[in-house]
């Protein structure tokens, strides 16, 4: 088995991080499509800003909105304004 990264969104500016919600990654629906990811997909999320990376999924969001929205365990390590690269 191979596994490879096949679409990336890279220097992605962090615009909102919400505990509240259980699990996830939202992202503007225009992002989603440029990026080629897809609803529910597992994506790795790297932190350029402190090095932290975790695995979540992609939840899409308001098309046009420029929404990045770290959500649920994953807010809590990375945070509004920090710069990232989501891989699929």
């Amino acid at each position: 088995m191979r596994i490879l990264v096949r679409s990336k969104l890279h220097k992605a500016t962090v615009t909102e991080a919400n505990p509240e919600y259980v699990g996830s990654i939202t992202i503007d629906a225009d992002l989603v499509e440029k990026c080629g990811f897809w609803p529910g997909e597992k994506v790795l999320v790297v932190s350029n800003t402190t090095g932290d990376r975790l695995e979540t999924y992609v939840i899409v969001g308001e098309r046009g909105s420029g929404e990045i929205c770290m959500n649920g365990g994953a807010a809590h390590r990375i945070k509004v304004g920090e710069e990232i690269i989501v891989m699929a």
